[in-house]
């Protein structure tokens, strides 16, 4: 199969409504414009609307862009699959909102030279936000630090660009894939904090870049709970801390 320069992953549960303002349209026109190879690779976590039409029809038009069709699980299975499938020599996990604008891969991809995993950040503040979600992201990020990567500011922002042969062995290796699976609507977890800690203690050099990001989220599909999802995702980290503390992640 022919090498890329890079993997574009995107996610998709029910993005009916993200997809159909033209987000993949936006996304391939960019790529167009630029001198390196690509390839989009939109995996699927089982979704119940008919965003999946709405994929196929830019599969056809373009080779460069996959459709992969999964169980749902949850959001870090989807990538998983993705990853796998990768065949760029880096790749950028990307939210199919593009809340994070895909004209800031630019900025990621200057320091590849040096660093195998470059990854977006938001900022503590962010204008489109209510005060409590900005208190309970401060208080979150304050939470995580203490816990894991005190030098990262923001390991959930979802635009990451990975150096494909690691990104690999890291999804290889997250224990997150080892517990029992019972993904009820958009499941998230705190994957990127296993994923960047793995990395670490791999030895990758990991650069934290401020990226432009406004809440463009359209989806109606996706029932998520903001205060339960920060609760398990606090639970999520402290678990990858255990595992950590009992070697589990020796390499």
């Amino acid at each position: 199969m022919q090498k890329v320069d890079i993997s574009i992953i995107i996610p998709n549960y029910n993005e009916y409504e993200n997809i159909s303002r033209g987000v993949l349209t936006e996304v391939i026109s960019f790529l167009k414009k630029q001198k390196f190879t690509w390839e989009v690779l939109i995996s699927d976590d089982g979704s119940t609307d008919n965003s999946l039409s709405l994929i196929a029809s830019y599969t056809k038009k373009d080779e460069r862009v996959r459709l992969l069709i999964n169980a749902h699980a949850g959001k870090p299975y989807a990538l998983r699959s993705a990853v796998n499938a990768a065949r760029g020599k880096y790749l950028l996990l990307t939210d199919m909102d593009q809340s994070t604008p895909i004209q800031e891969l630019l900025k990621l991809i200057a320091h590849t030279p040096k660093y195998q995993i470059v990854i977006g950040s938001r900022g503590a503040r962010r204008a489109d936000s209510t005060v409590i979600r900005q208190l309970a992201s401060i208080i979150f990020l304050m939470v995580r630090r203490f816990i894991l990567l005190p030098e990262i500011k923001d390991t959930q922002c979802g635009f990451k660009l990975v150096k494909t042969d690691l990104a690999k062995k890291i999804f290889s290796r997250m224990r997150i894939f080892g517990r029992a699976n019972n993904a009820v609507g958009w499941k998230v977890t705190a994957y990127d904090v296993e994923m960047l800690h793995l990395g670490k203690i791999m030895g990758a050099q990991i650069k934290e870049v401020r990226v432009v990001w406004k809440n463009e989220d359209t989806s109606s599909g996706k029932s998520r709970n903001f205060v339960k999802e920060s609760l398990e995702m606090l639970f999520e980290i402290l678990r990858v801390r255990v595992n950590d503390m009992l070697g589990k992640y020796n390499v």
